[in-house]
């Protein structure tokens, strides 16, 4: 049996606890692929981003995946890449996984307080840049390696919207 929940809590709960949505999709490790994800994750959520925070979603994931491609797996190539994404009140947590080589740790180490907020681009070595802006960008980041695989899951923090579907 199910229970309305809108006729007991009206339409007011619905809009400040918005419906868990959730996005999920495995593809090939190149780029045309990750060009393909990128397209389908933000357009799952538009209708549920401020044109920044789509942006901001956009520019993490383009620099995860296309490390994953370049790094990850190389000139190999061969590989899949697991996208999942589920947008709740917190915002939008997402994970990105991989059996490719393991991601170094330095790549998610902050860089040191003591040192300017912001480096200059041309003293990071090649990538250190999108990994900044991955760190500046999503919080609650995060890496683990096991069975070979790799999970690196971050959250995009977004404002309360009147449309969560």
């Amino acid at each position: 049996m199910q229970v309305d929940r809108s006729a007991r809590f009206g339409d007011a709960a619905k809009r400040e606890r918005p419906e868990a949505q959730i996005f999920h999709h495995s593809f090939p490790a190149d780029p045309l692929s990750v060009r393909t994800a990128l397209r389908a994750a933000i357009a799952r959520f538009m209708r549920q981003l401020t044109a920044d925070e789509a942006g901001t979603l956009e520019l993490i994931l383009a620099e995860v995946l296309n490390n994953i491609v370049e790094h990850s797996y190389g000139e190999d190539g061969v590989g899949t890449i697991t996208l999942s994404m589920v947008r709740d009140r917190r915002g939008l947590s997402c994970s990105v996984s991989d059996d490719g080589v393991a991601l170094p740790m330095g790549c998610l180490r902050a860089p040191d307080p003591a040192l300017s907020s912001r480096p200059e681009p041309a003293e990071l070595p090649e990538g250190g840049f999108g990994w900044f802006l991955i760190r500046d960008l999503a919080e609650d980041l995060g890496y683990r390696r096991e069975n070979d695989r790799n999970l690196l899951a971050f959250r995009l923090p977004l404002g309360i919207t009147e449309n969560p579907g």
